[in-house]
C-alpha cells in the first residue's frame, strides 16, 4: 500500500493499540500482558477525580478487570512492568531496562531530569546507603531520616518538594534506584533496581544508542500501526535526529512502509505487521492519558477531534470540564463527556457523576443510550451504585432520561 485514506489510517491504529482484540468475560493476567503488548506503556498520573490514570487504558481495551492483576504485573515476581520515565511517568515493560540505560547516563550527566538538583554528594550518598540498608522506602521516610532541614519551594505545578524529595528524583531517573511500587497513599516506594529489576533483565548487555533507538521506534511503530516521525518520536519521547535515524533504517529494512495519508502534511510509515481491518466496533471512554490521544495533532489527524486536558485551567474558562474523556463508538470519537466518581455518596454507596456530556459534530443518533450503556459498565467496574447526570451539555437530557441506575 502506498496510500491510506484517514478511516483506514484511523482503523490501523485502533487495531494496533488493541481495540480489535476480543475481550474476555474475565480478563486475565495473560489478557492483561497482551493489552500491555499494543499499548507498550501505560502513562502514570496521581489525579484520581474517576480512577488512576494507569488503569483506564487496561480498561478501554479489556473491559471490566481486576485492577490486582496490574499490581501483581508491576510489583510481584514474576515482574512484568516497572515505572520508569519512558513516555512521562509511565510503565513501561521491564526488558526495557537495559534499552533505556543510555536515557539514564544522560540524565546523570545532567544531574536530574530538570537540571534542579543541586551538588550534593553527601546527600546522594546518604539515601543510597540508607536504602541499601532499609529496603523500599518513600520519599516521607527518607526525609525522616535525613532531615534535609531546607526550605521547601512551591513549583509552578503546585508541588512541594523538598531536597530530599529533589534528590530520589535525580536517582531515579538516573538509575540508581528504581521504583518498587506504591503504597495506599500512591506515594513511590523506592529501592535499589537489584532489588526490583529481575536478575535476568540486569544481566543483559546494554545496547548501543543506535539499537535502543532501533528498539524503542520499532516499538512505537507496532502500537502506532501507521504514524509520522513526530508520532513515533513522542511515544517514548526520544530526540528527532534519533528516531529519524532509526525510521531510515528500518524502512530500508522493509519494517516500516512510507504510504500517505489523505490530508496529512507528513510522510507517515505504516508497520509491516500492521492489520488493516475493514471495520472496528470498539466502544471505550478514553482516559486523557489514553495512547490514542496523547500526541494532541495526531489525534486531530485521526478523528478530526481537537481535544485539550483542562485539569490545569481555571474552572471559569474551561469548555468541556476538568476531567474529560473521548468517547470512542466504532472507529470514532462521537462525544466527551466530564466525569468524577463520588465515592462519599451515601455512605459509600458511590455514583457516578456526569458532570457534562456532549455530542462532536456527525455523532450517530445512537450516540446517547450507547453513551449511557457505557457509563453503566463503568460505574459496575468502579463500584459505584448509581449515575447522577448534571444538566451541561447537549446529551445531558436524554442520558437523564434513560436512567440513572448503576
Amino acid at each position: 500500500m502506498d496510500s491510506l485514506s484517514v478511516a483506514q489510517a484511523r482503523r490501523i491504529a485502533l487495531a494496533a493499540q488493541g481495540f480489535l482484540d476480543r475481550p474476555h468475560a474475565a480478563p486475565t493476567m495473560r489478557t492483561l500482558q497482551r493489552t500491555l503488548e499494543r499499548t507498550g506503556v501505560l502513562q502514570v498520573d496521581s489525579v484520581n477525580v474517576l480512577q488512576r490514570a494507569h488503569y483506564m487504558p487496561l480498561y478501554s481495551r479489556m473491559g471490566p478487570y481486576d485492577v490486582e492483576l496490574l499490581r501483581r504485573a508491576a510489583e510481584r515476581r514474576p515482574r512484568r512492568i516497572v515505572e520508569y520515565w519512558a513516555h512521562v511517568q509511565a510503565f513501561m515493560p521491564v526488558e526495557l531496562w537495559p534499552v533505556m540505560q543510555h536515557r539514564m547516563d544522560d540524565y546523570r550527566a545532567k544531574r536530574g531530569k530538570w537540571g534542579f538538583v543541586a551538588e550534593n554528594d553527601v546527600l546522594e550518598k546518604s539515601l543510597l546507603d540508607e536504602i541499601a540498608e532499609r529496603g523500599a522506602s518513600t520519599a516521607r521516610d527518607a526525609a525522616s531520616w535525613v532531615g534535609d532541614g531546607l526550605p521547601r519551594e512551591k513549583e509552578n505545578w503546585g508541588w512541594n518538594w523538598s531536597a530530599t524529595r529533589r534528590m530520589l528524583d535525580y536517582l531515579y531517573t538516573s538509575g540508581q534506584v528504581a521504583i518498587a511500587g506504591r503504597n495506599s497513599q500512591f506515594e513511590i516506594r523506592y529501592d535499589l533496581p537489584e532489588r526490583v529489576i529481575p536478575p535476568a533483565v540486569l544481566a543483559r548487555p546494554v545496547p548501543t544508542r543506535e539499537e535502543a533507538a532501533r528498539e524503542l521506534v520499532v516499538r512505537a511503530a507496532r502500537s502506532h500501526g501507521v504514524a509520522t516521525v513526530q508520532d513515533l518520536r513522542d511515544y517514548y519521547r526520544m530526540p528527532v535526529a534519533d528516531t529519524a535515524a532509526a525510521v531510515a533504517e528500518l524502512v530500508e529494512e522493509g519494517e516500516l512502509v512510507p504510504v500517505a495519508v489523505d490530508g496529512w502534511r507528513r510522510a507517515a510509515y505504516l508497520h509491516r505487521d500492521a492489520r488493516v481491518p475493514r471495520r472496528v466496533d470498539a466502544r471505550a471512554l478514553l482516559s486523557p492519558f489514553d495512547p490514542v490521544v496523547w500526541e494532541r495533532a495526531r489525534t486531530e489527524a485521526l478523528f478530526d477531534f481537537r481535544y485539550r486536558i483542562e485539569i490545569y485551567v481555571p474552572a471559569d474558562k474551561r469548555v468541556h470540564g476538568y476531567y474529560v474523556l473521548p468517547f470512542l463508538l466504532g472507529d470514532r470519537i462521537v462525544a466527551r463527556v466530564d466525569l468524577k466518581a463520588d465515592r462519599q455518596f451515601e455512605a459509600g454507596a458511590g455514583r457516578l457523576v456526569v458532570k457534562a456530556a456532549y455530542a462532536e459534530p456527525g455523532a450517530p443518533p445512537d450516540t446517547a443510550e450507547q453513551l449511557h450503556a457505557e457509563l453503566l459498565r463503568l460505574a459496575g467496574w468502579l463500584g459505584l451504585g448509581s449515575i447522577s447526570v448534571e444538566t451541561r451539555g447537549d446529551l445531558a437530557t436524554t442520558l437523564r432520561r434513560l436512567g440513572h441506575a448503576g
